[in-house]
């Protein structure tokens, strides 16, 4: 594998094969890139090691889980809750596969926007997750450094909410602040796509595929599960847009399938005694072994690629559940992750977000929550729309 070569596998994250100086010095021998993507996402611990950064960057961020003294607090329960979470992620492996996905998912995209969109080409792919390495600061500077003219921050939570895309774009305006006060970059930003045409035709053969896998005389009435992220109420009854937004993306999926099957949305990962969106995943489960069903088929259709939610929470955890509740049928839909259906839908909907024109902002992330009085929000979306 030649250095460039090695540079473009491992350049979309300051955690590739190169020490930063090498990766910086073969860096300044590429092309400049025409189009920067910047993909945002959550991350997760690489190894056991990495857990309690992990969490404590999770529970430092008020945008996800405010909390009173949060700076004290976050430690804290960072520290209690490390052994649970290092023993969930042994149980998949020893660490979370989200970024590899990630990787994987900004290769392919990079290689097809080349040939899709030649016109804004050459295009680069920068990784920012949120609470894992690369983390958005190491991306921001990785672009700086660059000499990226024109960028799009790619959520890949597609529908959209405060506590992740949100958050997320908070902590790209104060990157953005500190490491390029020039704004030599001009940004737009693709907030959400929750009722996208690609997403949507993916998620319907992964599920299509899925029901392949039950007896002929049993597949129509196999019951889907879309299961997403729960949020506390608090921040539902704010007017947090994601509920709304995950049920849109069940019913075009829905209507893509013809409504052949009889479904339901359900809710995963609550935390804590207070109230969250519901029904829960695991209750739903109960619930529908209680009643004799046997078969369930669960779609995690909040989540474009495999981690801890998919591979233990629903996987393990879930099944265990399933199987204690009779549920003998019951099965998850594969993750999206570098499914070619699902690369040739994200490059379809950036090819048309950069012949848009590249507006900075969609009316809908510039409209606060009615309920929301936080004064970051307002400037995140006022620095985007400048």
């Amino acid at each position: 594998m030649s250095p460039f070569s090695l540079l473009q596998a491992g350049r979309a994250t300051s955690q590739g094969l190169l020490s930063r100086p090498l990766a910086r010095y073969l860096a300044s021998k590429a092309p400049t890139p025409k189009t920067g993507v910047l993909l945002m996402n959550l991350g997760g611990p690489k190894d056991e090691k990495e857990v309690f950064s992990f969490l404590h960057r999770l529970f430092s961020d008020p945008d996800l889980i405010p909390l009173p003294f949060q700076s004290r607090i976050a430690p804290w329960i960072a520290r209690r809750r490390t052994p649970q979470i290092v023993e969930q992620y042994n149980a998949i492996g020893g660490g979370s596969p989200i970024l590899d996905w990630t990787r994987r998912q900004g290769q392919a995209l990079e290689k097809r926007m080349d040939v899709l969109a030649p016109e804004s080409a050459p295009h680069k792919v920068y990784i920012g997750m949120r609470y894992a390495k690369p983390l958005t600061e190491e991306a921001v500077e990785e672009m700086v450094q660059d000499g990226v003219e024109r960028a799009v921050a790619f959520t890949q939570y597609p529908q959209y909410s405060c506590s992740t895309t949100g958050s997320s774009l908070n902590e790209l305006r104060r990157q953005l602040e500190t490491h390029d006060p020039e704004r030599r970059i001009r940004w737009s930003i693709l907030d959400r796509w929750a009722d996208d045409t690609g997403l949507l035709k993916a998620v319907s053969k992964r599920i299509t595929q899925a029901l392949q896998t039950y007896p002929e005389e049993e597949r129509d009435s196999v019951v889907l599960l879309f299961s997403a992220h729960s949020l506390p109420m608090s921040v539902v009854n704010r007017g947090d847009p994601y509920p709304a937004e995950v049920a849109d993306t069940v019913a075009g999926v829905m209507r893509m399938l013809g409504r052949k099957n009889p479904y339901r949305l359900v809710w995963q990962s609550q935390v804590g005694p207070s109230a969250w969106l519901g029904a829960q995943t695991s209750d739903a489960i109960k619930g529908y072994g209680k009643q004799g069903i046997r078969n369930l088929l669960v779609v995690p259709i909040a989540f474009t690629s495999d981690h801890i939610e998919t591979l233990y929470e629903l996987d393990l955890e879930y099944g265990h559940v399933a199987k204690e509740a009779g549920v003998t049928g019951y099965k998850r839909v594969e993750s999206l992750n570098d499914m070619p259906e699902f690369i040739e839908g994200m490059a379809s909907l950036l090819k048309g977000h950069l012949a848009s024109g590249m507006k900075s902002t969609g009316k809908q992330l510039s409209l606060q929550c009615p309920s929301c009085e936080k004064d970051v929000c307002r400037m995140t979306k006022n620095y985007f729309e400048q």
